[in-house]
């Protein structure tokens, strides 16, 4: 289904048609066509919540836009003026209604006085000047140059890969050392941009890295899911871009070129100890770049990104974005779902089902089809712990969540004192209590699928064989009616306090 929600949350940031099409993986027309139809509908960002994919689907339509009627456009001079600073299409168009109306003539929607403005402005591409409007995007990407950190106690040397990031309109660049290009790193590294620059631009055009592009099918790109939740923290548009096209980025292709030449070779001396040691370095040397003043136009990197782009950028949120993670888990019939070894609970809806998992420092979020159903302060410390809200659950179901061992014997003793031996044998194995409620679960409903009667005898049987029953035990002498058979020997071994030996006649020796 098509994304109309996020179209016309990218096209309230100014982002053209082309960059929609691009970000979403779906045709420029397509763009077009639910763009005209929202203004018709007067349909504008922000929507409400109830006003989802589905309920837009069914008021957009997509019928054909003639000119007929319309007043005509002066595209040589639109192209003139779009040129200029600070100017966008919006204005031009706003501009080119009012003259129209002036006229007493009905003027092209604004989606069709942009497309016919492309295709005008697609004739002159060979003679085209395009100059980067302030805070319109960042490029980002890894330099091919590494810088070596040493340690002091081994004497291994480590490489450290270098962030770099540029503003292409002032050029105003940023650098950052990582330790790898893990995901982690990369996102880290995003947040230390943002914070440098004070803002953030409206798109964001990194390369089609692993870190940041989890795959490309039928050229529709698919962003890494953690790197998609940073750039709507930032309120950005992530638009990678074409596979081996560096000309797609060519501001930081040049910025890494002179990070390359004027930072790392200029410190091919200096040896680092620690990544923070690189980092302040850096920090100076890059001041200095952006400090020097430009060779053919005045000014330099930083007093034009003071001056001109500071205040074009979206300004830093509030909070910085925490790095978070996504895993996958499947409901258990506790209620609960384990992640790194601490279990958390849900709704009992939810039972058996898959749900994503969303993991902070300090939060645990867990979703089910992009909606989140519960959230829990996440669980350090001892492993096995239990986070549990009963609300989860419903009054005759609540039981589920009340469980302990106290419970679990009174159960087991309706059955039979060796049902009920048998039971607190396997919570007395585990450490951690609550570990044992599956296993006390499935062996005490084995009454249900064999009786109470077999069970019985079963844990007898089982007794008599070890000290150590499992409900695995158990479950086989059920099912190879074992319980059935007279001549099982019923008399409990003897317990060894040395475990199990086998004595000198399995050796060879004798007992004198």
């Amino acid at each position: 289904m098509t994304d109309y929600r996020e179209i016309l949350r990218q096209h309230s940031l100014g982002i053209s048609q082309r960059g929609i099409a691009a970000s979403l993986g779906i045709s420029r027309n397509t763009v077009s066509k639910v763009l005209k139809r929202s203004e018709e509908l007067a349909l504008s960002w922000p929507l409400s919540q109830e006003e989802t994919n589905h309920t837009l689907e069914a008021q957009i339509k997509t019928s054909k836009v003639t000119e007929d009627d319309r007043a005509r456009v002066n595209f040589e001079w639109v192209h003139k003026e779009y040129l200029k600073q600070h100017v966008t299409l919006k204005l031009l168009w706003m501009e080119y209604c009012d003259q129209a109306r002036s006229n007493k003539e009905t003027p092209l929607m604004y989606s069709q006085f942009c497309h016919l403005y492309r295709e005008y402005a697609q004739k002159k591409r060979a003679v085209m000047h395009i100059t980067r409007k302030p805070g319109e995007l960042i490029e980002v990407d890894w330099a091919g140059k590494t810088m070596s950190i040493f340690d002091r106690e081994t004497g291994e040397i480590f490489e450290a890969s270098l962030f770099v990031a540029v503003l292409p309109y002032s050029q105003y660049t940023f650098v950052w050392a990582t330790a790898s290009k893990s995901l982690e790193n990369w996102i880290e590294a995003h947040v230390k941009m943002y914070q440098y620059f004070g803002g953030a631009s409206k798109i964001l055009v990194p390369d089609n890295l692993k870190t940041g592009v989890q795959a490309i099918k039928d050229y529709e790109v698919i962003l890494n899911k953690t790197y998609q939740e940073m750039a709507e923290h930032y309120n950005t548009v992530i638009i990678p871009t074409r596979v081996r096209k560096p000309q797609d980025k060519a501001s930081v292709e040049r910025a890494v070129k002179q990070v390359s030449s004027g930072i790392v070779a200029a410190l091919r001396h200096h040896k680092f100890f620690s990544i923070t040691d690189m980092n302040q370095e850096l920090a100076k040397r890059l001041l200095l770049m952006n400090q020097k003043p430009f060779h053919k136009k005045e000014g330099s990197r930083l007093s034009v990104f003071l001056e001109e782009e500071k205040y074009f950028l979206t300004p830093h949120p509030k909070a910085s974005y925490e790095l978070a993670q996504w895993k996958v888990a499947t409901v258990q019939f506790n209620y609960h779902i384990q992640v790194e070894k601490m279990h958390y609970s849900v709704p009992y809806e939810y039972i058996k089902q898959q749900v994503d998992v969303r993991l902070t420092k300090n939060v645990i979020e867990i979703f089910y089809k992009n909606n989140r159903i519960a959230s829990h302060a996440r669980l350090y410390g001892r492993l096995g712990q239990y986070s549990t809200i009963e609300i989860h659950m419903p009054v005759d179901h609540q039981k589920y969540i009340q469980w302990d061992k106290k419970r679990f014997i009174e159960w087991a003793e309706k059955i039979g004192k060796y049902t009920k031996t048998v039971t607190e044998s396997i919570i007395n194995a585990y450490r951690i209590e609550q570990q044992a409620y599956r296993s006390c679960m499935g062996l005490l409903k084995l009454a249900d699928t064999y009786s109470r009667e077999r069970l019985e005898n079963a844990c007898r049987i089982t007794l008599s064989i070890t000290s150590r029953p499992s409900l695995k035990s158990v479950k086989n002498i059920l099912q190879t009616n074992r319980d059935k058979v007279t001549d099982e020997p019923l008399s409990k071994p003897k317990e060894n306090p040395h475990g199990f030996t086998r004595g000198a006649d399995y050796y060879g020796g004798k007992i004198q």
